[in-house]
């Protein structure tokens, strides 16, 4: 058995280098960039008023001004911001040159066309020409999955298609003769498969195309059939018969494939029976077939490859907490413990389920987090600091 950390310098190996394709702005969110996102013009494009007011110069604060015009949002005002002038001005509007300061409207009283300011505090309330950026700035760089925030950036900057990385093609193959689609009447001694479903969801979640495939049967046949459908996809994960029973023939049908593997079992706690390597010009993950242990690896290994893939950031995001309890001593693998979070003083406390079998999937959807616990890992004391990987919620 190998630990953690080699298996995912193993797994993060098995990435081809990301290829671009380029979408309109409008299908960029959640993609991962791949080139830099240049600005197409400046923003502001104008010094332009930041509320309601009047525009004026700051050396005639203290006289009354005559009012000469008005500028509103895509309709300026075109005269000459004499001494003792002024104008009526609206958010977003052009501020004349000449004109260094917008007064809000509640500071000023008006007689007719003759302004006076009552309270000259505070602005200028202008926001300057390319204060937000400037054209041909690099605004956004590679390696950053897209979001709504970058979305109305890219399109202030004028960038109507951006180049992104190609999302992975991942073929996600379960196998079991006991296994039924949902929804299905069971016969006896027969389950629901929900693990491909749920690696399914998690390739999505990490940016990946997920194609589930047919459900194999235990027979070398059917498998056989599973990896030709699965040819030319980017990553091929299968789950379930991968460990060393007689019914296990994954991996047996894949070394007979052509696979090259880079490792198999890992010194883990879910998730010991782990294989992964390349089969043709796939990469190809083996996860367990016990449902928390398919999931705990695939958020360990699956997504950072997934990630990598696209030229995302990979590494592993770990975060303190202190234990809501005492912890008696660790055993000689690696132990990813289901956990909640609660309030904590200064960190988080991070409480684990007392019960951790593999097959609950009741428990993996009620956590926060998956507590690390290092192999060989002594007692802990409440209120010790420990390190969690957060869970999507």
């Amino acid at each position: 058995m190998i630990s953690v950390g080699e298996a995912r310098e193993l797994v993060l190996a098995l990435a081809p280098a990301p290829t671009a394709e380029t979408v309109p702005l409008q299908h960029a969110a959640g993609r991962a960039l791949l080139e830099p996102a240049i600005a197409r013009l400046t923003q502001p494009p104008f010094d332009s008023a930041a509320m309601d007011g009047y525009a004026l110069r700051s050396a005639d604060v203290d006289v009354p001004l005559k009012i000469v015009g008005e500028s509103a949002a895509g309709h300026p005002w075109h005269g000459e911001a004499a001494p003792g002038t002024a104008i009526r001005i609206f958010t977003g509007a052009p501020v004349p040159a000449g004109f260094d300061r917008v007064v809000m409207q509640e500071h000023v009283t008006r007689d007719g066309d003759v302004l006076t300011v009552m309270d000259a505090a505070g602005g200028p309330h202008i926001r300057a020409r390319g204060g937000d950026f400037a054209e041909g700035d690099v605004v956004l760089r590679p390696g950053r999955r897209i979001n709504a925030a970058d979305i109305g950036l890219l399109a202030a900057m004028n960038v109507a298609h951006i180049s992104v990385a190609r999302r992975p093609d991942v073929a996600v193959l379960a196998s079991g003769d006991e296994l039924v689609r949902p929804g299905q009447t069971l016969r006896e001694g027969q389950i629901v498969s929900s693990n491909d479903l749920a690696i399914a969801a998690q390739v999505a979640e990490a940016g990946g195309m997920p194609r589930i495939l047919p459900i194999a049967r235990d027979t070398e046949d059917s498998l056989r059939e599973r990896f030709a459908e699965a040819a030319g996809a980017d990553l091929i994960v299968t789950i379930g018969g991968a460990s060393v029973g007689d019914h296990d023939l994954v991996g047996k049908v894949a070394f007979e494939l052509g696979m090259q593997r880079s490792f198999y079992r890992i010194a883990m706690r879910p998730g010991k029976p782990l294989m992964a390597g390349r089969i043709g010009d796939s990469a190809m993950i083996g996860l367990p077939g016990n449902p928390v242990s398919a999931m705990v690896c695939a958020i360990l290994f699956m997504q950072p490859l997934i990630r990598r893939m696209q030229g995302l950031d990979a590494s592993e995001k770990l975060l303190r907490a202190r234990l809501a309890c005492d912890l008696p001593p660790e055993g000689n693998r690696q132990h990813y413990l289901r956990a909640v979070l609660e309030d904590g003083r200064d960190l988080p406390l991070i409480r684990p389920f007392g019960e951790q079998d593999s097959a609950r999937l009741t428990l993996m959807s009620r956590a926060d987090a998956l507590l690390v616990r290092p192999a060989d890992d002594p007692a802990r004391k409440a209120e010790e600091i420990v390190q969690f990987v957060p869970l999507p919620r």
